[in-house]
C-alpha cells in the first residue's frame, strides 16, 4: 500500500527544456496542457456558425453556460459577472482533469500533483484579492477591508491571506488522494464488482464535486471581499 500511493505521488518527468541547465516538465504539466489544448478545440468546434434559433448541440452549451453564470451570479451578485468566464473554465478544467485517470491509457490526474493543486489555489487568492482591491475603490480602502467588521480583527483577516490558499490547495489535493487510498484498501478487500461501483463514485461524482466545492469556496471569499449582499 505504501509503495503504490508512493508511486502515485511521484510525477515523473516527461521532457527537459534545454535552457539555464535543463529546465525538467513533468508529466502532470503535459496532461494539463494537453486538457486545456482538447477544451480550446472543443470550444472553437462548437461555438461555430451560431445560430438565433439553435439546434440540439447549441441549446446544450447555452443550457450549460446558463447554469454556471446563474450558479455564480447566486454566489457574488451582478457585480461579480467579469470573473464569470475565468471561475466557469477553472469548474471545467478541474472536473476533466479529475474525470482524466478514469480513460486509462495510464494518464493520472494531474490534480494529484500538490504542485498543480497549489498553482490552482494561488490563483484563486490572487483573484480574490484583485477583485477585493477593484471593488473597495483602492489601496486605501482594500487596506480598510481587513478591519472589517471590527478593527480587533485585523490580524486575523491578515492571516487568511495564507489560510484561504491553504484550505483550498489541500482540500482538492486531499480529497483526490483520499479517494486513491480508498480505493486500493477497497480492492485488497473485496472482490472485482465492489471496487468497480466505488471507482464510478469517486472517478466521477467525487471529482467533479470538487471542482464544484473549489470554484464554490473562491466565488463565496470573491463575494465576501466585494461585499455584495442581494436583498
Amino acid at each position: 500500500m505504501g509503495e503504490a500511493l508512493a508511486e502515485e505521488l511521484q510525477t515523473e518527468v516527461a521532457f527537459t527544456i534545454p535552457l539555464f541547465g535543463g529546465i525538467p516538465v513533468h508529466e502532470s504539466i503535459v496532461v494539463m496542457w494537453g486538457i486545456m489544448a482538447f477544451i480550446m478545440i472543443v470550444v472553437l468546434l462548437l461555438t461555430r456558425n451560431l445560430k438565433i434559433v439553435p439546434g440540439r448541440g447549441q441549446a446544450m452549451l447555452e443550457s450549460a453556460v446558463t447554469w454556471v453564470n446563474n450558479f455564480l451570479e447566486g454566489n457574488m451578485g451582478k457585480a461579480g459577472r467579469p470573473y464569470f468566464a475565468y471561475l466557469g473554465t477553472v469548474l471545467l478544467l478541474l472536473g476533466i482533469s479529475n474525470l482524466i485517470g478514469m480513460f486509462g491509457f495510464g494518464i493520472k490526474p494531474p490534480t494529484k500533483d500538490i504542485n498543480v493543486t497549489v498553482a490552482f489555489a494561488l490563483l484563486s487568492i490572487i483573484l480574490i484579492e484583485v477583485s477585493t482591491f477593484r471593488a473597495q475603490g483602492g489601496l486605501k480602502g482594500f487596506l480598510s477591508s481587513f478591519t472589517k467588521p471590527m478593527a480587533i480583527m485585523t490580524p486575523i483577516n491578515i492571516m487568511e491571506l495564507g489560510i484561504r490558499p491553504l484550505s483550498l490547495c489541500m482540500r482538492l489535493f486531499g480529497n483526490v488522494l483520499g479517494a486513491f487510498v480508498v480505493m486500493k484498501l477497497i480492492e485488497q478487500v473485496c472482490g472485482l464488482i465492489v471496487p468497480m461501483v466505488f471507482s464510478m463514485y469517486f472517478d466521477v461524482f467525487d471529482g467533479l464535486i470538487q471542482a464544484y466545492v473549489f470554484v464554490f469556496l473562491t466565488s463565496l471569499f470573491m463575494a465576501e471581499g466585494m461585499e455584495q449582499h442581494e436583498k
